[in-house]
């Protein structure tokens, strides 16, 4: 049983909230509260398994309120964000801090939205209760450091440039999590880095401000991808939320496609979807990684990738928020090699054929 805590100055959605969960059998909410001062004072009685955090709220923001909570005693935070830039670029101050999902809410027509989205709703509150949330700093270690034999993965020292500069580029895949995954790892690398296209499972209009945030911390650049952009060296393009992205050649050079669709594996923008592209188009010219996530989104376009010759890694269990897509993937027989995430950037700058990893 997941116990839930609402807490959002809404009075509307914590009775939708409540109400929509109101007969789930595996979720009880156990508590309401209009603030994380009121929240605190349930909270001494019984902690709960997940928080369902708004943001802006009367005598304590919910920002605050999350990084409290991760100093202190941190459990699995889920964020009730607006519909809005604004709401974007704080919730990406609160996904950096350590929550670990996103629930969309409009301005408008809130009863009608939530009770639509009740799957899914309850999809992110079950990822949330099975994950392990953590905040990851970009200027220190990640969780589980690179073995000190890791050179030997690449014979050569860390963040050496990639091998061969052209043809290579690194599709990346993450959902639960891999906000924090991705600052760290970018944040790593040098303007020298090899191409790299991501999809990161998020609502629409959060990846712009996730791209900006990331772009303003990184040497790399990165941004929410557009029709035709090129995949360039030192450029991070991350699929827009709402449209799949797929990889294709044009060519010497690789672009991306952006565009509407039918959700894929439960979502849009999937990861099946990019990986399958790349599988077709750069075939083992393409390194694939699979981040922290739930579910199996994935798992079959990288088996794609790795039958096609690309080089297929997955971040290992200990550093994964939640080890559910990365696990699939090894299931499959879909990766060559299983890292810690604090081994994936040298592995990206030396951007390895697969003849050319050995794994651990």
């Amino acid at each position: 049983m997941i116990k839930l805590l609402i807490v959002d100055d809404s009075a509307v959605v914590r009775q939708v909230l409540t109400g929509l969960l109101d007969g789930v059998s595996d979720i009880k909410v156990i508590g309401a509260a209009p603030d994380p001062i009121f929240a605190m004072k349930k909270m001494e009685t019984e902690w709960p398994d997940v928080i369902v955090l708004d943001i802006e709220m009367p005598r304590m923001d919910g920002v605050t309120f999350l990084k409290k909570l991760m100093s202190e005693r941190p459990v699995p935070v889920v964020i009730c964000s607006t519909l809005t830039e604004k709401g974007a670029e704080v919730t990406m101050q609160a996904m950096s801090a350590g929550a670990v999902d996103i629930i969309t809410k409009p301005k408008v027509n809130l009863r009608n939205f939530l009770q639509e989205s009740k799957s899914t709703i309850i999809d992110v509150i079950k990822a949330a209760a099975a994950s392990r949330p953590r905040t990851i700093k970009s200027s220190a270690a990640a969780p589980n450091p690179a073995p000190k034999s890791i050179n030997s993965l690449f014979g050569t020292s860390p963040l050496k440039p990639m091998i061969q500069t052209t043809d290579r580029v690194i599709v990346i895949g993450t959902s639960t999590g891999g906000t924090q995954a991705l600052e760290y790892l970018f944040t790593q690398l040098p303007r020298t880095a090899p191409p790299i296209v991501v999809v990161q499972h998020m609502p629409e209009h959060f990846t712009a401000a996730f791209a900006k945030r990331l772009d303003g911390i990184c040497q790399v650049t990165v941004k929410e991808a557009a029709q035709n952009d090129r995949a360039l060296p030192g450029v991070v393009l991350i699929a827009p939320g709402g449209k799949h992205m797929l990889l294709h050649r044009s060519g010497a050079q690789y672009q991306v496609d952006v565009k509407d669709g039918p959700l894929v594996s439960r979502h849009r923008p999937s990861v099946d979807v990019l990986f399958r592209s790349s599988a077709q188009s750069a075939g083992p010219n393409a390194i694939g990684i699979i981040l922290t996530g739930m579910g199996d989104d994935g798992a079959h376009g990288m088996k794609e990738m790795h039958d096609a010759g690309a080089l297929t890694i997955a971040q290992d269990e200990a550093s994964c928020v939640v080890y559910g897509m990365p696990k699939e993937a090894v299931k499959l027989g879909a990766v060559d090699g299983i890292l810690p995430l604090s081994a994936i950037p040298q592995l990206i700058m030396q951007a390895p054929t697969r003849a050319l990893f050995k794994k651990i």
